[in-house]
């Protein structure tokens, strides 16, 4: 099996405005995009690197939504988790995918979000900006080129056999945004003590048309003490764990829109003291550290819209 992990790359920049914003990309720090390909000589010889990149290939990508969270009238309650729009779910279901960004309209830019989305996955990913958001993908994009490669296998913590259906896809969709970590299987593996399948007499389907209450049935099957990672104090956080026995990267993805503070999180296994990388604030010291219990436990002063953790295990 081809470990794909190994290909993540910094998500690419479809352009199509002309020549003469040249000067904002470079202002920008954007070097590399995408552009039509009867332009790209002419970019090339402005001094930028681009790939030629036709309408029809771009749209034979798989379109994704804005990432966000959404307004949702009919189900407005104080009691209502936030609907995050993630497409991590999609990412893991298939990892080998061509992926498709237009974020060229809309109210809202989710530039810098998208960016940091599709890096924290590893997806193959083109974005469509509008480029009035022009600044702050490139801030984003310089922050994710100073991060350290990172070369290991996501963790999991169970496994989900995926039969392909959209009800399936339902499933990982709140598994990933109620932060449960899995590996998508087109078999039970061995690996795991719990194997998620659709259609059988423990995961009948009619469970999970509820996707939210099915999530929480494999939650408790799993039982906290036992889950790789916990956050606390956001529901508009969604992580990747990524580590290989000697270290781990934590991904930290903030749909929400606003800076959070003094968000805690719960890592299963001892971890030496590491370090937060803020997008907007770089290097951050974590807080309130403590490793007891078979459990690292600690509090990132502040996250804007992504931030990385380098974890060196307790040898």
């Amino acid at each position: 099996m081809r470990h794909l992990w190994f290909l993540i790359a910094l998500p690419l920049l479809y352009w199509q405005q002309g020549i003469e914003s040249a000067p904002a990309l470079k202002q920008a720090g954007v070097e590399r995009l995408g552009v039509p390909p009867d332009q790209a000589e002419t970019w090339r010889k402005a001094g930028f690197s681009p790939v030629p990149m036709s309408q029809s290939e771009l749209e034979s990508r798989e379109k994704l939504p804005a990432p966000r969270i959404a307004a949702r009238v009919e189900v407005a309650s104080p009691t209502r988790s936030p609907w995050v729009i993630t497409n991590g779910w999609r990412f893991l279901r298939n990892g080998a995918g061509k992926y498709y960004y237009d974020l060229s309209a809309g109210p809202a830019s989710k530039a810098a979000l998208a960016a940091a989305e599709a890096f924290a996955y590893g997806a193959d990913a083109v974005l469509k900006i509008d480029p009035a958001d022009l600044a702050e993908f490139g801030s984003m994009l310089a922050f994710l080129r100073q991060l350290p490669p990172d070369g290991m296998p996501p963790l999991a913590d169970f496994a989900v056999v995926d039969d392909g259906s959209p009800l399936t896809g339902e499933v990982l969709n709140l598994l990933v945004r109620r932060n449960l970590l899995f590996r998508v299987v087109s078999a039970p593996s061995p690996q795991f003590r719990l194997n998620i399948k659709l259609g059988t007499k423990e995961y009948p389907k009619a469970e999970a048309a509820n996707p939210s209450e099915f999530a929480l049935k494999v939650r408790r099957q799993l039982t906290d003490e036992q889950r790789s990672l916990r956050v606390y104090g956001s529901e508009v956080v969604i992580c990747r764990l990524t580590g290989d026995g000697s270290r781990a990267r934590l991904h930290l993805i903030n749909y929400g829109g606003r800076e959070i503070e003094g968000l805690r999180v719960r890592l299963r296994g001892a971890y030496l003291k590491g370090e937060a990388m803020v997008a907007g604030s770089g290097r951050v010291e974590l807080e309130d550290y403590v490793v007891s219990g078979g459990a690292t436990e600690f509090s990132i002063p502040k996250i804007g819209i992504y931030a990385v953790v380098d974890l060196p295990a307790v040898k």
